[in-house]
């Protein structure tokens, strides 16, 4: 089996076995067992849902330090689109750039930059012919949600790398071209909002990543704060237009596209509601579908320090303000450079069996249990609903006594049919018996 790398991992000792993680995963990849949260690796999307509703702070997203800059000789930090939007007004985004610098790194790529550019390759690739609604591959949780759930749909992503990739990639280039560095000289870091695009960074859809590590937005944030109170901080002047910045909130990147039949949708229980009327033949009228597994955008991603409704009237704002009528920096216009390395391919996680014919078998089963199991997807048993609690059993990860309810129905007969064999005497056992235990004082 493959192994995946996760960016969501638990802490076991802050887990208290709550059930509250189990509800609200999107790809049921969280069980419940000996008063324990349990992660199904090959399910895992890394959307960060658990993160957001444990209790218990018991789920966490491993992302790099600041430390891994020593590794390379020239960094480079690529600061997403919602970066921007996690600052007061009066830190504008000149003084937001100058401080990443303070922090070790030697320059800074704009992440939004690399959106507009993408933005275009979108617009030349939306005049071709090709299955509707074509779908973003910007968001990594929705891409990963598509193998696990929606191997139909695979085929309607758009062949075109996330700003992240490509922005990686430019700023490599820029490095090597003007530093005279080789490539494995130069690290490339992204500030990341979400567990996500950690993954993405670590084990990419395809090939290898053109980024070298993720740091959370979370971690730096209060050391670039600290750091700004200096009046020698320094500044860079943003390239990016509002066109770029705006990809970090919800319909930012169907702004920048500016053609066809647009629909954003954010949220990653909202994005499995359209991406089944999609695969049951609906929305053929949508050329393109940004959907994003963060409500808001990337500005609600788990790894975020601010208020997401604070950053998006921010957001809004800055968009506004770098407003420009005619596009202010220049790519590469050969829409190959944009194009993904290799197909997305699905990924086998909710195979009852390898065997066809042994899932076959393990799927009536399962429905047949799923059909005597009270249906109410209490989560009491430790699966998220009774149909996953059916589907554990026939591979044996579960029992049906796991079930409240199917135990205290057995519980109810055992104890009538107890006190049903108390009430019975054996016939060998006769006048005389009952007699002499009598004599003996016995009752």
């Amino acid at each position: 089996m493959q192994k995946y790398f996760h960016s969501v991992r638990l802490d076991e000792e802050k887990c208290k076995g709550c059930t509250n993680c189990i509800k609200h995963c999107p790809t049921e990849a969280i069980r419940v067992r000996k008063g324990k949260a349990r992660i199904i690796e090959e399910r895992c999307i890394d959307c960060g849902e658990c993160i957001r509703v444990c209790p218990n702070q018991a789920k966490l997203a491993i992302t790099d330090g600041l430390e891994k800059l020593g590794d390379y000789k020239y960094t480079i930090a690529l600061p997403a689109p919602s970066f921007y939007g996690q600052f007061k007004p009066e830190i504008p985004p000149e003084v937001v750039l100058g401080g990443l610098l303070t922090l070790g790194f030697d320059a800074v790529f704009e992440v939004p930059v690399a959106a507009e550019a993408v933005s275009w390759a979108i617009r030349e690739y939306l005049k071709g012919v090709h299955p509707r609604p074509l779908i973003s591959s910007a968001c990594p949780a929705v891409i990963r949600l598509m193998q696990v759930r929606f191997h139909s749909l695979l085929e309607h992503i758009i062949p075109i790398e996330s700003p992240m990739e490509i922005a990686g990639r430019l700023a490599r280039q820029k490095a090597c071209r003007e530093h005279g560095l080789s490539p494995g000289e130069v690290g490339i870091f992204f500030i990341t909002p979400c567990p996500a695009k950690v993954t993405a960074v670590k084990q990419p859809f395809s090939g290898k990543s053109n980024v070298d590590g993720a740091i959370s937005m979370s971690l730096i944030y209060g050391e670039i704060l600290r750091r700004l109170e200096t009046p020698s901080s320094p500044r860079l002047n943003p390239l990016a237009s509002g066109l770029g910045i705006g990809w970090g909130r919800t319909g930012g990147e169907n702004e920048a596209i500016k053609t066809g039949s647009l629909l954003a949708v954010d949220g990653i229980h909202s994005v499995i509601s359209v991406l089944e009327e999609i695969e049951r033949g609906g929305l053929t009228d949508i050329d393109y579908l940004e959907a994003q597994a963060c409500t808001g955008g990337c500005i609600g991603g788990p790894l975020v320090p601010q208020n997401p409704f604070v950053a998006r009237v921010r957001m809004r704002n800055l968009v506004k303000a770098y407003s420009h009528p005619e596009e202010t920096v220049t790519f590469p216009r050969d829409t190959a450079y944009y194009r993904l390395d290799a197909p997305i391919l699905p990924r086998p996680a909710l195979k009852l069996a390898g065997d066809v014919q042994l899932a076959l078998t393990r799927l009536e089963e399962a429905e047949k249990i799923h059909r005597e199991l009270p249906g109410l997807d209490c989560g009491s048993c430790g699966s998220p609903s009774c149909r996953a609690l059916a589907e554990d059993i026939v591979q044996g990860y579960a029992q049906r006594s796991y079930c409240i309810f199917e135990l205290r129905e057995r519980l109810q007969l055992l104890a009538a049919e107890m006190v049903e064999l108390a009430q019975k005497q054996p016939p060998a056992m006769g006048r005389e018996w009952k007699q002499g235990k009598e004599g003996n004082g016995e009752s």
